[in-house]
């Protein structure tokens, strides 16, 4: 006997997946570049519980939206991220978050 699996399970699990991986990233990792790219997998999760929120609730369109607007978002906080984890590098010389952590000026 075979059970169905729901679309709405379905990205469920991704939500918690991608949610899960991008926590553990924030949390273990001490590069600064992957500390943004495990952020933005966050980003990734949040934007595909809109979509499955919206889908759920009748409401497709306004999901959509508000995930466009959020990747847009996203988009501009990983660019300046990224921007400025290649100044800290060229200033400091290191990209590990705990030695970062350290410094004063």
């Amino acid at each position: 006997m075979m059970t169905e699996v729901s679309p709405a399970s379905i990205a469920l699990i991704g939500v918690l997946g991608l949610f899960g991986v991008g926590l553990y990233g924030l949390l273990a990792l001490r590069n600064l570049i992957k500390v943004v790219i495990a952020l933005q997998l966050l980003i990734k999760a949040a934007v595909l519980a809109l979509v499955a929120a919206g889908g759920a609730s009748g409401q497709v369109n306004l999901g959509q939206s508000l995930a466009a607007t959020v990747i847009v978002v996203d988009t501009i906080v990983a660019v300046v991220g990224l921007a400025l984890a290649v100044q800290v590098r060229r200033r400091f010389g290191t990209l590990d978050v705990r030695v970062l952590s350290e410094l004063r000026e």
